[in-house]
């Protein structure tokens, strides 16, 4: 099972819901298993790679549910794996509907817990594939602001893509810079504004939720620069922002700018095929911890070096 930053906030107490009538949440929204038994009409077989998908439509349904983009669910009734009124996939032994079960490659045995923050990606991709196809749409600069776990994984969907990729982030040290330049992508550490003004990405994908790099990233693109958004803010901190020049730029250089969380199986097809497309060696890479599960207490515990921790369950 992956951790991530969602993870942390719910042993924190911070997020995050017990299932009905229960005090406790079983973790695991990025998992990874083996198939131990399958229905015979499922298309699964006894030993495929499989993950969990996260989200299960409302019961209403809203529309979007009833539609199958129960990520982009409208009245907030959607139930989530191991963070949303469900128990998770962290355990030995779990089950899950042949319908919200994805098969992966079995090359990716090692590094399959991936596939959750890749969809976030594969999803924000989609997102700005769809947005330019408004008009002529042919992007050749982008930029991934943070290089955590979803900001690589950004990066290399980009890369990917033929584009030309760029990720700022502030570490200068460890792991991060040497995995963004082995993409074949640019490593930065300069403020936004700089990187921005430098590179004038035609597409932006926000990776951390910091506020001073949403701003810049609305602020910075090249003309008819699509921003997707998909860090989460905390909140709380204020900033002092001209507003009227950000809309300015917005309106008259035809800019969009999309929120976007959460995956329907549509993205997790996509995550797959992205996964199986990349290097396995660097893939490999973005795992640098893995952590028994009777010590599972430390991978909540961010180490200097760290891209994706991971608890091992079996």
């Amino acid at each position: 099972m992956g951790v991530c930053g969602t993870d942390r906030e719910i042993v924190a107490a911070e997020y995050g819901w017990a299932p009905p009538a229960r005090d406790r949440l079983v973790l695991g929204h990025e998992s990874l298993g083996r198939v131990r038994e399958a229905p015979p009409e499922s298309g699964f077989e006894v030993g495929d790679l499989v993950v969990g998908v996260v989200r299960r439509p409302d019961p209403a349904p809203c529309g979007a549910c009833a539609h199958g983009e129960f990520d982009m669910c409208r009245n907030g009734r959607y139930t989530e794996r191991g963070i949303k009124a469900l128990d998770g996939f962290a355990s030995e032994l779990w089950s899950v509907e042949s319908d919200y079960a994805v098969r992966l490659d079995a090359r990716l045995e090692d590094v399959g817990m991936l596939m959750e923050p890749t969809t976030v990606v594969a999803k924000a991709w989609e997102q700005i594939e769809r947005i330019g196809r408004r008009a002529w749409f042919e992007p050749r600069t982008a930029l991934v602001t943070g290089a955590g776990p979803v900001g690589l994984l950004a990066a290399l969907l980009g890369v990917q893509r033929g584009l030309e990729v760029h990720v700022l982030d502030v570490v200068t040290e460890g792991p991060k810079p040497q995995l963004v330049r082995d993409l074949g992508a640019t490593y930065h550490h300069d403020g936004i504004d700089a990187v921005t003004e430098e590179v004038e990405p035609d597409v932006v994908i926000e990776a951390t939720g910091v506020g001073e790099l949403v701003i810049g990233a609305m602020a910075g693109t090249a003309a008819y620069g699509i921003v997707a958004l998909t860090g989460v803010s905390s909140g709380g901190r204020r900033l002092r922002v001209d507003a009227g020049l950000i809309n300015r730029d917005i309106v008259l250089e035809n800019d969009a700018v999309v929120g976007t969380v959460n995956a329907n199986q549509r993205h997790y097809r996509q995550a797959a095929d992205a996964l199986a497309d990349a290097d396995l060696g660097w893939l490999g890479r973005l795992v640098t911890r893995r952590v028994p599960l009777d010590r599972f207490a430390e991978a909540f515990e961010a180490q200097p070096n760290d891209v994706k921790t991971v608890i091992t369950l079996s």
